[in-house]
Parts: C-alpha cells; sequence; structure tokens
C-alpha cells in the first residue's frame, strides 16, 4: 500500500493507523504547489478531488476520505484492535465520533487558514469550533481515556490531528483540559511519535 500525504495534514491520521495497525506501506509526499508527488507523478490524476489523503491498494486501486481509509485499515488488521467489529453498536459509535470530527471539527478549522476572511468572520468560526470543542470536552467528563472508553481507536487519532491544528490557528484549549489531556496521550504513543518523525513533525 502507498499513502500520499502532506505533512501536519489530515492525512497523518491514517498514516498513524497505518503504524499502529502494523502495516508495510509506502509513504509518497504531494507538493500541493506544484500538484505532483515526491515520486514525480501527477496527483490530479491520482485523486481528482485534489486533496489527501490517499490510499493506493496492492492492486492499484485508490480509497480517498480519511474516515473510511482508517476503517479499511482498521479492518485489514483487526489483531491491533482499531475499531470495534463491523455490525456492532460500537462500530456505529465508532462511525459517530468520526463523521463528527469529519463534519464539525475538522470543518471548523478549515476556514481559520484562510487569510482572506476579515477579523469577523474568523472571529465568528472560532466561536462555532468552540460550541464543537466544547462537546467534546465533555466526552471525556467519565474520565475515559479516548472516545469509545480505555482503547485506543482510529477516531482517537484523528481527533489527534485535527486538535493539533489549534496552535497554527490561533485557537487556545487552555480552557479545555480534558482535551490537552488527550492531546498529549496521544502525542506520546510510540507509532504516533514514528508518524510524526517521519513527516518531519518534530
Amino acid at each position: 500500500m502507498k499513502l500520499y500525504y502532506a505533512p501536519s495534514a489530515c492525512s497523518l491520521s491514517p498514516h498513524i493507523v497505518l503504524r499502529e495497525a502494523g502495516a508495510k506501506f509506502e509513504l509518497d509526499k504531494v507538493d500541493f504547489a506544484t500538484r505532483k508527488t515526491a515520486s514525480g507523478a501527477d496527483f490530479n490524476k491520482i485523486n481528482p478531488k485534489g486533496y489527501v489523503p490517499v490510499l493506493q491498494l496492492d492492486d492499484g486501486q485508490v480509497l480517498t476520505e480519511g474516515a473510511a481509509i482508517v476503517q479499511y485499515i482498521a479492518d485489514l488488521y483487526p489483531d491491533a484492535g482499531l475499531a470495534p467489529k463491523p455490525g456492532t453498536l460500537e462500530r456505529a459509535r465508532l462511525q459517530e465520533h468520526l463523521n463528527y470530527i469529519a463534519a464539525e471539527v475538522h470543518k471548523g478549522f478549515s476556514p481559520l487558514f484562510s487569510r482572506d476572511i476579515d477579523d469577523a468572520t474568523r472571529q465568528a468560526a472560532k466561536d462555532k469550533l468552540g460550541v464543537r470543542l466544547d462537546y467534546l470536552e465533555n466526552v471525556f467528563a467519565d474520565g475515559r481515556s479516548y472516545l469509545l472508553g480505555d482503547k485506543f481507536s482510529v477516531a482517537d487519532a484523528y481527533l489527534f490531528v485535527v486538535l493539533s491544528w489549534s496552535k497554527h490557528v490561533g485557537v487556545d484549549l487552555a480552557d479545555k483540559p480534558k482535551l490537552t489531556s488527550f492531546i498529549a496521550r496521544v502525542a506520546g504513543r510510540e507509532k504516533v511519535q514514528e508518524a510524526l518523525k517521519a513527516e518531519g513533525l518534530i
């Protein structure tokens, strides 16, 4: 398998999951300025959607959208325990978290990366994102270590990545001690450290 990625982008989530699963894979970095990959491929032909992550399978097929990719990896390597079994309520809970992160939190951060929005629009985006983060802070109110309880899952990898963007866009998490602890907990995992080093982030 090959993962097309950009450093610190949402592709870091399946990168972490591949390492946590013990999968054998290659990395191919995407340069969005040239639309070329490090191997010289035309990224627009690989993914006409134009963004990462993209997982190229051994038979040449490609899979896009982070939430789909991480579940696919988890199901390929069930012994890694990165997702509950398909068809269970617990799996639906995982998908519930993944959908919330993708639709509400990930997309909540997106406008904050733009240099073209005025201060009022930026603040409105931060306020809306703050409500989403309040919800997540409350998810951990029962003392759980990870989104589904005490066991790390693919949803935690995704949440970790999007929360890591806060320092780049001026979102202060000082009033979110549980989320701050979660970030530190995930960052301390061996495979997460490997992924961060491989992308040149530490």
